[in-house]
Parts: structure tokens; C-alpha cells; sequence
């Protein structure tokens, strides 16, 4: 056995491990009974722990130094890249540290769904202390002591900083505010309120027909439900979850579509390399400009409703007897405040991500404390947004992220919705007639090309390297400007 499938042999056993880990967290969130929390906590913990050992084996560093030597560039090979980093950060810490993180990652997701029930944020606030603290000790043990937040974000997209983060959303936010003050001014108004009695078995069939129409391959994948939708796995067994409400369907339709986006894109990814780089997502924020493109560039335009209204009508034919096509395409493309991130429009959305940015790095650099953050959120949230959340349940305690430590996260769904849009555009250039392709419930081709232009390529590519090679430009608020101000605009001018 050579080397390098000697290696390759070492990363398939950790892919399995971290696969087995996966299917414990997905089953935490959709199927453990209530009160078999405090075994899930010891079965985490565990598994953390066999898994760290995996990734310390010294034989991957025996490896690794064999192959770097003989490589004439190591760096400009991603799978010793990767694997480099991954054995360098996993021997810099303590097993102790992963195994508390992971039991401390079962807890604090059970505390913060008491919580936001409860409406009681003192109840999770020391959950989450620990997460920061813990975020903290990591930083020092991988040589980030200084840079604790910019660790964070480099977890989730590698290459990727607060300083760089800072200047595109400032960019961003220098546009984007007055577009989104014009909209909310105007006169017209999107009625979300005229869905009422939405059966959920029909949503459930009808969102299942939408996103395997779109790619998703049901053979290697299921969706379930869970309190907040996510997607997790790999390409050999995608796992998606949505909610449903009667009154509004349209929530568990976009939060399927959405998934089902970050779900095509781990079906697209090499099958044969899922333990490597090139079978691996270049970054969370990659991924999200997948599941954001599918959700609003592809699934709120015209031609894709020219396919779907006639479809949904046949599934509701009394709930939609009484709404016009107009109605329901502006109800698809609602513009309004909402405390609520996972509720907000397309327009508003990326302002709720600032203002989780500009919190997170105030916790990490000290200028904000945890007892703080309710009321420095809502204050956030009357400034830039002009609404104050009623409670803590709608306001601090409302995403799930932090239950999990995922610090520096939230700016990747900022970052997907600006890649997006620098997709969504070479795409139409590339692909003449596209949207006349959705108007016929055709989707390949679009499937086909981003599999060539991002899927293919794994980890190859970051977030900003990827960008200039499938868009010929670099990341750029102005396209999804440009994306808003065309898809909106008509719709809210008189």
C-alpha cells in the first residue's frame, strides 16, 4: 500500500466516525424522546472521543511528512492541505476539550429549546458562556489567542477573516439600507395572511414533488421534521428537516427548497472522495450560496411559479379559490419587518445577519457580555431593522446556532446570498433561456452547471478563489444588489 492510499484508508475511517457522529446529532434534533437527553449527552461525549483519537493518530503524521517531502508543492495539493490543518488543530487539543464540547454541545441544545419556550434567555445564558469559553480555550491551544473570533469564522470558511467580513458588509449595508427603507415604504403591500387551513399531509406531498423535481435524490436522502430546518450528511445519506404550519405553507415550501439546495450541493460532490478535500465542501459559505440561490433566485421567480401555481392550486384548490396569481406571487416575494431571521424576505434578511456579526464579534473581542446580549440585540434590531423582538423568544433566543457553538456562522448566509447572485448571473449569461427552462418544471440544466462550475471542485477552492474561478469575478455585494433592485423593485413601485 502506498502512501497516499494509506492515508487515504486513515481518512476514511474518521469520515465514518464523523458520519456515525452526524446521525447522532440529526436523531438528536428530530427523533429522541425528551427525556433521553442525558444519555445522548454521554453517547456525544463518547463518540467525540474515539473520533479525536482517530485524528491524532501519529501514523497521519508519519504520512502526511512523507508526502509533503516527496510533493514538489503540498500546499498546492488540497488533500494534504486539509489534511494538514485537520491533524495539526486535532493534536493541538485536548481530548478533554472535545469531549466536554460535545457534551456541552447535547445540553446547551436542549437548555436553548427550553428556553426559547419558556422565554427564559437567564436559563441558557450559562450554556452559553461555556460555549464562548470553550471557543476561547480553542483559540489559545491552535495559536488564535489573539484572534479568537477570526478562528471562529475560519472554521466555517477557511481563508475568510472579520476585517474581510467587515468590508463587504459594510459595502453591503451602504446599498442595501436605503433599498430596503424604499420597499418597506411603499405603498404596496405583500398579505402573507391569506393562507389559512393549509392541510400539512398535502404540503408535505407537495414540497416533496418540488424538491425532487429540483435534483434531490430521495434514495440517498430523506427531509423530516425539527424545530429549526437544517441539512446534514454528506452525498452517500442526505438528511434535511423542515416545519409545518397550516397558516403558512409557504414557510415550510422555502425552508424545504432551501435545504434541499445545501442537499443537492452534498449529492453533487465526488461520491469517492467524501472522506477528503475533493469530496468536501469548500465552506459554510459556499454552501449557503447553494441553498439561497435554489430558495430565491430559482424558486420566488416568475417562470418557476409559471410551472408551480397551477400545481399547488390542483393540491389547495379551496385555500387558493379566492387569491389572484398577483397576490400569490407578491405573498411569494413579501417585503416587511420581522424579528424573526428565518421569516425575513430576501430584502431585509442579509440585515439580520449584520447584526449577528456585529454581536459576535463584540462578545469575542469583550466589548459585550452574554448577561448583555437581549438587550444590546434589541437595541441592534430597532436600529437597523426599525422593530424591537416583543420577548427573548423572538428576539436573542430564536436561532439554534449557538446551542452549538457555531460562532461565525451566521456571516456565511451573507456571504452565500452575494455568491448567489454572482452565480445566478454568469448562469443566465451561460445559459441562454434558463428561466424558460423552470417555466417548464426543468431544472438540470441548472443542476448540470453548478455541478460543473462549484460541486466538482470539493474543497479545492475557498469561498474567494471559487468565486473568481466559476464567476470570473471577485466576491462582490453589487450583484446581489443589482439581484434585489431587479426582482423587487417592480413589484413595489407604483
Amino acid at each position: 500500500m502506498s502512501d497516499r492510499q494509506a492515508l487515504s484508508a486513515k481518512q476514511k475511517h474518521i469520515h465514518a466516525l464523523r458520519s456515525v457522529a452526524g446521525l447522532l446529532e440529526w436523531d438528536e434534533q428530530v427523533f429522541l424522546p425528551p427525556d433521553s437527553s442525558d444519555q445522548r449527552q454521554d453517547q456525544s461525549a463518547a463518540m467525540a472521543k474515539v473520533l479525536h483519537a482517530a485524528e491524532t493518530d501519529p501514523e497521519i503524521e508519519t504520512l502526511l511528512q512523507r508526502l509533503e517531502n516527496a510533493s514538489p508543492n503540498p500546499s498546492g495539493d488540497p488533500v494534504l492541505r486539509d489534511a494538514r490543518i485537520e491533524y495539526d488543530r486535532a493534536t493541538k487539543l485536548p481530548a478533554s476539550w472535545v469531549e466536554n464540547h460535545a457534551r456541552l454541545c447535547s445540553e446547551a441544545y436542549h437548555a436553548w429549546a427550553r428556553a426559547r419556550q419558556n422565554n427564559d434567555f437567564a436559563s441558557f445564558a450559562p450554556y452559553l458562556q461555556r460555549h464562548v469559553d470553550l471557543a476561547k480555550e480553542r483559540a489559545e491551544s491552535l495559536g488564535w489567542g489573539e484572534r479568537p473570533y477570526d478562528l471562529q469564522i475560519d472554521l466555517h470558511d477557511p481563508g475568510i477573516d472579520a476585517a474581510t467580513i467587515d468590508r463587504l458588509f459594510s459595502e453591503l449595508k451602504e446599498d442595501l439600507a436605503p433599498l430596503a427603507q424604499e420597499i418597506l415604504d411603499s405603498p404596496i403591500k405583500a398579505r402573507p395572511d391569506i393562507f389559512r387551513g393549509f392541510p400539512i399531509p398535502e404540503q408535505k406531498a407537495f414540497l416533496e414533488d418540488v424538491t425532487s423535481s429540483l435534483g434531490f435524490n430521495y434514495k440517498r436522502g430523506r427531509i423530516d421534521i425539527s424545530l429549526h430546518p437544517f441539512c446534514s450528511g454528506n452525498g452517500a445519506d442526505t438528511r434535511m428537516t423542515t416545519r409545518f404550519h397550516e397558516d403558512n405553507p409557504l414557510d415550510s415550501l422555502f425552508s424545504s427548497i432551501h435545504e434541499t439546495g445545501h442537499g443537492l450541493y452534498e449529492q453533487g460532490l465526488p461520491l469517492d472522495s467524501l472522506h477528503n478535500a475533493l469530496g468536501q465542501a469548500a465552506g459554510m459559505g459556499v454552501h449557503e450560496s447553494q441553498s439561497r440561490l435554489w430558495e430565491n433566485q430559482v424558486s420566488r421567480s416568475r417562470s418557476f411559479w409559471k410551472h408551480y401555481e397551477p400545481k399547488l392550486r390542483t393540491a389547495f384548490p379551496e385555500q387558493l379559490e379566492a387569491i389572484s396569481s398577483d397576490d400569490l406571487y407578491l405573498a411569494i416575494n413579501a417585503v416587511g419587518r420581522t424579528p424573526i431571521r428565518v421569516d425575513a424576505d430576501e430584502v431585509t434578511y442579509n440585515l439580520h445577519v449584520i447584526v449577528r456579526f456585529e454581536i459576535e464579534r463584540r462578545l469575542f473581542s469583550g466589548e459585550l457580555s452574554v448577561n448583555e446580549l437581549p438587550e444590546y440585540w434589541n437595541t441592534q434590531y430597532q436600529e437597523l431593522l426599525g422593530i424591537t423582538p416583543a420577548n427573548d423568544a423572538e428576539g436573542v433566543l430564536q436561532d439554534v446556532h449557538w446551542s452549538g457553538g457555531a460562532f461565525g456562522y451566521f456571516p456565511s448566509y451573507c456571504l452565500g446570498n452575494m455568491l448567489a447572485a454572482q452565480l445566478w448571473y454568469t448562469a443566465l449569461e451561460q445559459l441562454p433561456g434558463l428561466e424558460d427552462d423552470f417555466a417548464r418544471g426543468e431544472f438540470k440544466r441548472l443542476l448540470d452547471w453548478l455541478g460543473q462550475a462549484v460541486h466538482r471542485h470539493g474543497a479545492r477552492y475557498h469561498l474567494l478563489e471559487l468565486s473568481k474561478k466559476a464567476t470570473g469575478s471577485s466576491l462582490s455585494p453589487k450583484f446581489l444588489i443589482r439581484y434585489l433592485k431587479e426582482r423587487y423593485l417592480p413589484l413595489y413601485r407604483e
